[in-house]
């Protein structure tokens, strides 16, 4: 089999050969659930042969990939026949294709349409049957018309009653559900989490997960995977007779089946004990659908569960009878697939790189590859554990993930074929620092390595940055490029030496003009003036982050007081624990640390956390937003986010990154996000100016409204919400 850049010139050819691939990938990835090539690979190799048997009509045959779903089952299960088919969906990757799809739906149906919006799960397909309310069968899809019998496993899923809800009256006959299985991405990291723990190999991702954890001979191995459910769709139905004439004598249990819409199914599914995901919408037009899968995409890393696109689908039952299906898919639905998160691409090289508290994190150089919305060429590795289980080597194809904002990183090899060549040796960690050449120490029982010289000039430099970043003192123009200038220079030694730092400082360096001197002069003069908590982040203490420094500061008040803390009064401290109580007390007592310490205190910076109470409960600010949740979009005028955020967690309140149905205020600045203020519109969350959050911190109640009351939220449309 020839590699992705080496199709034949022919026609006949290129598409024998992409046939052979693609079922190639089929079998592994629905049958053997091992798949080798990122889910946007297998799309492109699709629709390249979608668009050549489109050219050459002549060559089409039987069987082909483009006319058939999944791929036939594995034989380790009893077959199951599936007498509705479970058709795949046409997918789209641009709103312009989106588009392509209304119009011609357009065509076909006068007036507005309706469509339900649902999130695309990223998980397994299965259809569960129950008869007479009693859940007695659950299969696979497997090639759309045979699946798998799992009945055995699925009744180890939590989320799946043996038996619908009596809530819904006289139960048909005869049910097929059809939903998706799929593993959370919490109980994906709990997982990985007791492989590293054995020594085994981590698994790739959640989807692959949950397929072989649904698949296996043995339940009691699917029962520990934690693995869950949503319904999406009614297959085969055979009403029950008692549950019509129930309802024409005057019942007000409505049956399944007098349903007229995507959206009726859904909610009888919910009052018959099926969990149905709530992120759900019925819209009129594209404009509707389009915002729906923008919001969707934001959100995307907010759910505990992976998600890949959206599902569009005519909402009206009728409609979808009139417009009918292809062999393969509906055509009143499509699904709407984000950008790739994960790609394939050649592994150059391995290295390592240094950071602030000397921790040697090995990395990859990779071909450039674009992965998640922008191009990467490096990617974590972790430590040396992570890259002996995942067992890359320099000279691999590998696999890159890049999840919203976060760090790529390679997740594994796509290990060549026995017929392949060979591979390279097994990478192995250097011994010596990459900067300085001291040497780089496993500390015992711990996974990471570190630099073991303080006066590395790599975590002088990264010390220094991290000091400067936005989370800790926020120093405007103080980049890690200006830092390594200046440590270069013999300039900056310690953070301290940057209060001492006057116009005379910048004489002799190029790109520093008197206009670029006085604004960063500046900055540093401001950071004089910053809350301890950040002041306590920006000393970069190991395993002291942004959530403990708070706590810490929050707690004690005052530097003296955390300095003069012994490590039990730390520990006892709600969010900061033993842990962090030991590094705190640890770093404190060095004699260099309290040396840079005093030098910041003579430097004039500010060393009291803002609001602290010293007379108040647990010496904090009280606690007037317990338990409530404030969302905070936009620009402040006497806030920072950070400070915002912490000024509402400081007041035993949340301050999540999303406006949901528990969020009590919208606090809108300059400039908020469109997608929040929106959905606390539709939610009628209450929006608040910034006069009126200083209010709510200091009363703990809204304009107009007790302390934890909300509005009642109607919406047409959504019974059962």
């Amino acid at each position: 089999m020839t590699g992705p850049g080496s199709v034949a010139p022919d026609p006949a050819s290129a598409i024998e050969e992409l046939r052979a691939r693609i079922a190639y990938h089929n079998e592994r990835y629905f049958v053997l659930d091992a798949p080798e090539i990122p889910d946007a690979e297998y799309d492109a190799l699709l629709r390249s042969l979608r668009a050549l048997e489109a050219e050459h009509p002549e060559l089409v045959s039987p069987g082909t990939p483009t006319g058939v779903v999944g791929a036939r089952p594995s034989g380790q299960f009893a077959p199951v026949v599936h007498r509705v088919p479970m058709m795949s969906l046409d997918n789209a990757f641009t709103p312009a294709e989106l588009g392509s799809w209304a119009d011609r739906l357009a065509k076909l149906v006068s007036g507005d349409t309706a469509f339900e919006c649902e999130l695309k799960i990223d998980g397994l397909a299965v259809s569960l049957t129950y008869e007479r309310g009693r859940l007695v069968r659950a299969a696979t899809r497997g090639d759309g018309r045979i699946g798998e019998d799992v009945t055995a496993n699925v009744a180890t899923i939590a989320a799946i009653p043996g038996r619908l809800a009596a809530m819904v009256g006289e139960p048909p006959e005869l049910i097929e559900v059809r939903g998706e299985v799929f593993m959370p991405v919490s109980a994906f990291a709990e997982l990985n989490e007791r492989q590293r723990e054995l020594g085994g190999r981590p698994f790739v991702n959640p989807r692959n997960s949950a397929a072989g954890s649904l698949r296996q001979k043995d339940p009691s191995v699917t029962a520990g995977r934690a693995l869950s459910f949503w319904a999406y769709q009614v297959g085969e139905l055979v009403p029950s007779a008692r549950s019509h004439a129930a309802k024409a004598s005057g019942g007000d249990v409505e049956p399944v089946d007098s349903a007229a819409t995507q959206e009726e199914t859904l909610a009888w599914l919910e009052r018959a004990g099926l969990p149905v995901n709530p992120e759900r919408r019925v819209v009129t037009g594209l404009d509707q659908v389009l915002a729906f899968c923008r919001q969707a995409e934001q959100r995307r890393h907010q759910l505990d569960y992976d998600i890949d696109g959206v599902v569009i689908k005519v909402d009206d039952f009728a409609l979808q009878r009139r417009l009918g299906s292809t062999s393969r898919a509906p055509r009143w639905a499509m699904a709407y697939k984000f950008p790739p998160e994960e790609r394939t691409t050649l592994l150059h090289d391995i290295q390592v790189s240094i950071g602030r508290t000397g921790k040697a994190t090995p990395f990859a150089v990779l071909e450039p590859v674009f992965v998640g919305g922008s191009t990467v060429s490096l990617a974590t590795l972790h430590n040396e554990d992570q890259v002996r289980l995942k067992d890359v080597r320099p000279g691999d194809t590998v696999v890159v993930r890049k999840a919203g904002d976060v760090i790529p990183e390679v997740v594994g090899p796509v290990v060549p074929h026995s017929s392949g060549p060979r591979r390279r040796r097994r990478w192995r960690f250097p011994t010596r620092c990459p900067s300085c050449s001291a040497p780089l120490l496993r500390l015992p029982g711990e996974s990471d390595t570190f630099c073991t010289n303080l006066d590395c000039p790599v975590q002088r430099v990264q010390r220094i940055a991290h000091f400067a970043s936005r989370p800790a003192m926020d120093i405007e123009g103080l980049g890690e490029q200006r830092v390594a200038l200046f440590v270069e220079r013999g300039l900056l030694l310690d953070v301290a030496d940057l209060f001492a730092f006057t116009a005379e400082t910048f004489t002799g360096l190029a790109g520093f003009q008197s206009r670029s001197i006085d604004n960063l002069l500046g900055a540093i003069d401001s950071a004089r003036h910053r809350p301890l908590h950040r002041l306590l982040t920006g000393l970069g203490i190991r395993h002291l982050g942004e959530v403990g420094s708070r706590a810490l500061a929050s707690a004690l008040g005052d530097l003296e007081a955390i300095m003069a803390a012994d490590e039990e009064r730390l520990a006892s401290i709600e969010g900061v624990g033993p842990v962090i109580g030991s590094s705190v007390t640890r770093w404190f007592a060095s004699e260099v640390n309290r040396s840079v310490i005093d030098r910041l205190v003579s430097a004039g910076l500010d060393t009291v956390e803002a609001g602290h109470d010293a007379d108040g409960p647990g010496g904090s600010v009280a606690p007037t937003l317990a338990g409530m949740s404030v969302v905070v979009s936009g620009t402040l005028q006497g806030y920072t986010r950070e400070e915002a955020e912490a000024a509402v967690t400081s007041r035993g309140g949340r301050s999540p990154g999303s406006v949901s149905r528990r969020t009590d205020a919208l606090v809108v600045g300059d400039a908020p996000g469109a997608s929040k203020v929106q959905k606390a519109e539709e939610l009628e969350v209450p929006i608040i100016d910034e006069a009126a959050f200083v209010a709510l911190l200091a009363t703990g109640t809204l304009p107009g409204r007790p302390v934890g009351t909300r509005p009642t939220v109607h919406r047409s449309g959504h019974a059962g919400r």
